[in-house]
């Protein structure tokens, strides 16, 4: 397939949220109570919500700007894409791209929304709900068929969370957003009867649960003295431990419909854990009394979960021994790891390299999001208007060339400092 013709889905992005969000949504009782996006006098603007501060990290939003400005230090909104928070400019980014729809997961409230937790549960549950209005109706509704729309858990309450799966299902939202570790957050684990009634929402409503690397917010680093490089290089363990941990759990044999999405993953890994989980069942079965019905692990696992890449040489290359039906592309704009605007150039390649015939490139690239996800793009768009081609002739003469924004100097001997107190702050509170 040539590179033109590929139609994109991507199902890992992200939003800078805007200003503004909370103004249509969230009840007038609530409103002195928003979270508030602050600007400061050094310009850098951050997210205030009662006693925590949230700053924009620069690694979030660096689509379009030199290396050099990636970091950890706190930046302005006028130092990134308008298309990070600005849903039209999004979509121009995308066309420019050649990326026909994205999903987008949260920034500042968190991949399980854990900011919004409060001694005060009406009001929590009005942020969430609010905030999934916004996105479903006001991000989304701006352009339909371009964004798969994401829920947000209201996850300190299983019955609020059912609840919220159900209505924004509704609207329309089969995905959630959730954390990779609930025991490491302080709630049940996985394998509690707690969350029963939040599996069954799932599968009730078809909605597939998300797993966002760095979702229970823990930094994985080996020691408080590793650099970035060794974080960066671990960020997927945290899905691999979580893989492990469900796929031998109760709710994987019990709710056969449930779906799990490991986000942001990779895809490399998989061929080994699937070979290791089915050893270890013929090993050890026996004795952990493990039972899949006559199936191996690695069977249920193509059942359950859907696994996700950027490139990925070595996925691609093995992509049948993870599942050709359990694999989706992800563009991750606009964070370090996003090849924008070049992505179909890079994707191509490796296509390319491994001789990918177009029926397994299309569940890649859209087909399996479309049907994980009960998304069609292609009630509001036209097939042929949404190839990398028709998008691009779309966004002739928008601007993707790649500028310096950053108002600051910060060198690279900071950065690093910056990242070790960070490292050092969460090891703490780890203790």
């Amino acid at each position: 397939m040539h590179q033109d013709d590929l139609i994109l889905i991507s199902v890992d992005d992200h939003i800078i949220e805007p200003p503004d969000m909370f103004v249509n949504h969230l009840p007038a009782k609530y409103r002195d109570e928003a979270p508030r996006l602050e600007h400061r006098e050094d310009g850098t603007d951050v997210w205030r919500f009662r006693d925590a501060v949230l700053p924009n990290v620069a690694l979030n939003a660096v689509a379009g700007r030199p290396k050099e400005e990636y970091g950890l230090e706190p930046q302005g909104l006028d130092e990134i894409r308008p298309g990070c928070y600005d849903v039209h400019e999004r979509v121009k980014d995308m066309d420019a791209g050649g990326v026909l729809a994205q999903m987008n997961f949260p920034s500042f409230p968190g991949f399980a929304a854990r900011l919004f937790e409060t001694e005060n549960s009406d009001l929590s549950y009005a942020l969430v709900r609010a905030y999934n209005d916004w996105h479903i109706d006001e991000w989304c509704g701006a352009h339909p068929g371009r964004f798969i729309p994401m829920a947000l858990p209201a996850i300190w309450d299983v019955d609020a969370c059912v609840k919220e799966v159900r209505r924004v299902a509704e609207k329309g939202c089969h995905s959630l957003t959730f954390t990779e570790n609930p025991g490491a957050m302080g709630f049940p684990s996985f394998h509690d009867e707690y969350w029963n009634p939040l599996w069954q929402a799932l599968c009730d409503t078809d909605t597939v649960m998300n797993l966002h690397i760095g979702s229970s917010g823990r930094l994985a680093v080996p020691s408080v003295d590793s650099p970035p490089d060794a974080m960066i290089t671990l960020q997927p363990l945290n899905l691999v431990q979580a893989a492990a941990d469900l796929i031998w759990s109760r709710p994987i044999k019990e709710y056969p419909d449930l779906k799990i999405a490991l986000s942001e993953g990779g895809t490399g890994w998989i061929p080994y854990f699937l070979e290791r989980i089915d050893r270890t069942f013929e090993m050890h079965a026996t004795w952990t009394l493990q039972d899949f019905g006559g199936k191996l692990p690695s069977e249920v696992f193509r059942e359950h979960f859907l696994t996700c890449f950027i490139s990925d040489p070595i996925g691609v290359k093995l992509r049948h021994e993870i599942g050709i039906d359990n694999i989706c592309w992800e563009a991750d704009y606009p964070h370090s790891d996003s090849m924008w605007p070049n992505a179909p150039e890079e994707l191509h390649g490796v296509l390319s390299e491994h001789q990918v015939p177009d029926e397994d490139t299309n569940k890649m690239t859209y087909q399996n999001a479309m049907r994980w996800y009960s998304f069609d793009p292609f009630t509001h768009i036209k097939k042929e208007e949404a190839t990398v081609a028709a998008l691009r002739q779309r966004a002739a003469g928008h601007d993707v060339s790649i500028q310096a924004r950053s108002k600051r100097v910060v060198e690279p001997s900071q950065k690093l400092e910056a990242f070790r107190a960070r490292a050092r702050a969460a090891t703490a509170a780890a203790k």
